[in-house]
């Protein structure tokens, strides 16, 4: 809801950023002064959502290695499909997958870097490189991995101003930082389970597998909380997109053989 609030703000401002260039009176904004109106309303609406409290989730008892490392998260995504092949060949093609493979991905990310060239990242990859290789060598950090079962992934999307880590990052490290002031640890995972078994006892013709992926973020004091809600508010669209995409690239290569 937060996200809908601030984006609704964005499309309000838009609209009497337009109609500050030309009026257009079939929206009922006749004169530059009530675009001007329109406009600053639309970022009152943004500053709310963006703004609006978080609620904090919590699993009861781990399940996968994402709820080792993250077992309690504030902002989160959540994705799924299922691929008509055995876990093991989609463990691969995951593995495999390229930026250039993911349906508007380099649009989205230079959206997000604002047209700004950066060094390599997963938000600037090089090309024809799996992207999954790209993160770890550059700002994530590989958690666990589970081969065709599940792959975990994490990095740090807040941490105080001027901290530095003692040494390279490890595991053990990304879990000791996890209630520390200013920190907010990151992780997605890719998960792979069979859903070849039916409800009701039936049996699909062939192997399948349920692909998941989901990213939680968690933030331990208020105001990391408050300056990340912020920035995840209006990032969450492409990045849900990007997500949703992803395992569709997957699909696709396996389905490519």
């Amino acid at each position: 809801m937060p996200t809908v609030v601030a984006y609704l703000g964005l499309i309000t401002m838009f609209m009497g950023g337009a109609t500050v260039l030309r009026p257009l009176k079939f929206l009922a904004i006749k004169t530059r002064w009530q675009a001007l109106a329109v406009m600053a309303a639309g970022f009152v609406v943004v500053i709310i959502g963006a703004s609006l409290p978080t609620t904090e989730s919590r699993i009861s008892a781990p399940r996968t290695q994402l709820d080792e490392f993250i077992p309690a998260w504030q902002f989160s995504e959540f994705h799924s499909i299922r691929i008509a092949a055995p876990n093991e060949k989609v463990y691969t093609a995951l593995k495999q997958v390229t930026a250039e493979e993911i349906l508007f991905f380099h649009t989205l990310v230079w959206i997000r870097r604002m047209g700004r060239p950066g060094p390599e990242s997963i938000l600037n990859p090089p090309p024809n490189t799996p992207l999954l290789d790209v993160a770890i060598r550059t700002t994530f950090i590989p958690l666990a991995d589970e081969p065709n079962r599940e792959f975990l992934i994490g990095t740090l999307v807040a941490a105080p101003r001027g901290w530095h880590p003692s040494g390279a990052p490890t595991p053990e490290g990304f879990k000791s930082i996890f209630h520390q002031t200013g920190f907010a640890p990151a992780a997605m995972n890719f998960r792979l389970d069979d859903c070849s078994a039916r409800s009701g006892g039936a049996t699909s013709a062939g192997p399948c597998t349920l692909l998941t992926t989901e990213t939680r973020v968690y933030a331990a004091d208020a105001r990391t909380r408050r300056a990340f809600a912020r920035y995840w508010r209006l990032i969450y669209p492409g990045s849900s997109l990007i997500r949703s995409m992803w395992l569709r690239a997957v699909k696709k290569r396996v389905e490519k053989g």
